[in-house]
């Protein structure tokens, strides 16, 4: 996620926001988890998964939506 994002902005945004930085965590660890199920390494049941993707999902939308609207400096006049 964020891989065109240039790295500095995107270290930067998570070391200047905290919601950000642990939501992009969880968004990590989530994916984490959804892999590893698809994969078999981790036993989960379909609706478990479901609701983890899900979760994935509603994460990665904040995550975009704050990407947009936070790291882009205020325009000036």
């Amino acid at each position: 996620m964020f891989e065109q994002a240039e790295r500095e902005d995107l270290e930067s945004l998570m070391h200047g926001n905290t919601e950000f930085r642990q939501l992009y965590h969880k968004h990590k660890e989530l994916d984490d988890k959804v892999r590893d199920a698809e994969l078999g390494v981790l036993p989960m049941d379909v609706v478990t998964l479901h609701t983890l993707k899900k979760e994935k999902l509603l994460a990665k939308d904040k995550l975009t939506y704050m990407w947009e609207h936070l790291h882009q400096a205020p325009a000036s006049h």
